[in-house]
C-alpha cells in the first residue's frame, strides 16, 4: 500500500491512482496545493500493485542518448506560438495523420492545468506553449492504455516523471506509443499559482470568466526574453517580462516547486521517454547562425522509436555532442536543492504573495553579477559564454 511518509517521494503522477484494482486511491491537495494519494484502507487488499507501478519506488536507470539535435519548424506562425522551436507540433500533426491521438497539457475553465488528448489538429493549439504548472493527469494513463490496446497509435507528452508514471503504469511496451517527455526545472504549485492568479485579477478588477488565454512564454518581447500575458475577451492585455512577473520570479526562485522535483526520480533521461524536447538555451554561442530568437528547439533520441518517428517528419536537424546541450540547460541532468527560503514561502506570516517573492526571490547582488553586466555589452556572445563558465 502506498504510503507517503516523506513528501519527496511522491511526484503526483497518479499513477497509483488510475492502476488500483478496487479504485481507493484517490488524489487530494495537500496544504501547498500539491496532489497526493490517499488511500481508503477498509478497501485495499494489500496487492501492493500501487508500490509495484510507482516511478519513484522503481526508478529507471540512467541513459546515454542516440543523437541530440537543434531544429525548429519552418512555419514562423506555429513557433510564434509555441515555447521553444514547435517541434513538438510537426510529432503532433503526424501523429493524428496516421490516425492517432495526443495527449499533453491544457487550460481547463479555471485555468487550471489538465491533460487530455485530441485527434484534430486543429485542437492541437491547446497543448501549445509551456505552462509552468503540475498539471493534473486525471485519467489520462487509463484512456491512453484504451487507445494503444484497440491499436491506435499514441503521443504522450509530459513532463519526465509523468512520462515515467505513464511507462510503470502500463507494464508493458507499445510499438504504437510515442512517449515525448519536455525537458523540466521543476512543477511550481498549482495551489500557489491560483493564489497569485486570485490576487492579480482582483487588482485588474477582471474575472476569470473575462480570460480569453494565458501565456508564461509570450515571444513578442523575443524567445530569450519572454513575457507573460493574460489577455481577457476585451481585448485588455496585461504583459510582464517574466524576469519581473511575480509567480515566475517565485518560481524560478524554486520557492513553491513541488518537493520531488528537489529530488527528480527521472531526470538524466531516466522516464523511459523515446524523445526529449526542450529549449535550447545557449544556441547562439554555439550556432549563431541558426538563432533568429524565435525559438530553437533541443531533441534528444532516446530509442529506435524515436529515431524513425523524428526522421518521418520535414525538419531540417543540427547535431550536437549531448554535453553541449546539458551546459546549457542543466535541468535535464540535475535537481535543484531545496532552499530554506521555501519554508518561509509557505508560512501564514500575514504578508501578500507579492511582498513574499519580493522579499525571497531577491537575489544577492555580487561583483560578478557586476562584471557580467559589464561584459555583456561590449563583448560578442561567444567570449561571453566562456567569462560566464570562468565566473561560476
Amino acid at each position: 500500500m502506498i504510503d507517503i511518509k516523506n513528501k519527496q517521494d511522491c511526484c503526483g503522477c497518479s499513477a497509483c491512482a488510475q492502476r488500483c484494482p478496487k479504485q481507493c486511491i484517490t488524489m487530494a491537495e495537500d496544504e501547498e496545493g500539491f496532489l497526493y494519494p490517499q488511500v481508503d484502507t477498509s478497501k485495499c487488499v494489500d496487492c501492493h500493485l500501487c508500490e509495484k507501478i510507482c516511478p519513484v519506488i522503481n526508478k529507471y536507470e540512467a541513459r546515454t542518448p542516440l543523437n541530440v539535435y537543434a531544429a525548429k519548424n519552418s512555419d514562423d506562425e506555429v513557433r510564434h506560438q509555441s515555447s521553444s522551436g514547435g517541434i513538438f507540433t510537426l510529432l503532433a500533426e503526424q501523429t493524428i495523420k496516421d490516425g492517432g491521438v495526443v495527449f499533453g497539457a491544457c487550460w481547463d475553465k479555471e485555468w487550471n492545468v489538465k491533460h487530455d488528448y485530441v485527434d484534430n489538429i486543429s485542437d492541437l493549439q491547446r497543448f501549445r506553449s509551456s505552462k509552468y504548472l503540475q498539471s493534473v493527469i486525471g485519467d489520462s494513463y487509463l484512456n491512453a492504455e484504451q487507445f494503444l490496446k484497440i491499436g491506435r497509435k499514441v503521443m504522450f507528452t509530459g513532463t519526465p516523471c509523468q512520462i515515467a508514471g505513464l511507462k510503470h503504469f502500463l507494464r508493458k511496451e507499445y510499438n504504437n506509443l510515442l512517449a515525448v517527455e519536455v525537458i523540466c526545472h521543476s512543477v511550481p504549485s498549482p495551489g500557489v499559482w491560483q493564489q497569485y492568479l486570485t490576487t492579480r485579477l482582483n487588482t485588474l478588477k477582471w474575472e476569470k470568466s473575462d480570460i480569453r488565454n494565458i501565456s508564461f512564454r509570450d515571444k513578442k518581447t523575443g524567445w530569450k526574453t519572454y513575457s507573460f500575458v493574460i489577455e481577457n475577451e476585451n481585448g485588455n492585455i496585461l504583459t510582464e517580462l517574466s524576469s519581473k512577473n511575480a509567480f515566475m520570479r517565485g518560481f524560478l526562485a524554486d520557492l513553491y516547486s513541488r518537493p520531488s522535483c528537489h529530488a527528480c526520480p527521472a531526470k538524466q533521461l531516466k522516464s523511459g521517454s523515446d524523445l526529449t524536447l526542450g529549449d535550447f538555451w545557449g544556441i547562439e554561442s554555439l550556432m549563431p547562425e541558426i538563432d533568429d530568437d524565435k525559438g530553437v528547439s533541443a531533441i534528444i533520441v532516446n530509442s529506435d522509436k524515436g529515431n524513425q518517428v523524428l526522421h518521418n517528419i520535414n525538419v531540417e536537424l543540427h547535431e550536437v555532442q549531448y554535453d553541449e546541450l546539458t551546459t546549457r540547460n542543466p535541468a535535464l541532468v540535475k535537481s535543484f536543492p531545496i532552499t530554506p527560503k521555501r519554508t518561509e514561502f509557505f508560512k501564514d506570516d500575514g504578508f501578500t504573495f507579492e511582498e513574499k517573492v519580493k522579499r525571497l526571490a531577491k537575489k544577492p547582488f555580487s561583483m560578478k553579477t557586476l562584471a557580467y553586466r559589464i561584459v555583456r555589452k561590449i563583448i560578442p556572445n561567444m567570449v561571453v559564454e566562456k567569462l560566464k563558465r570562468l565566473l561560476r
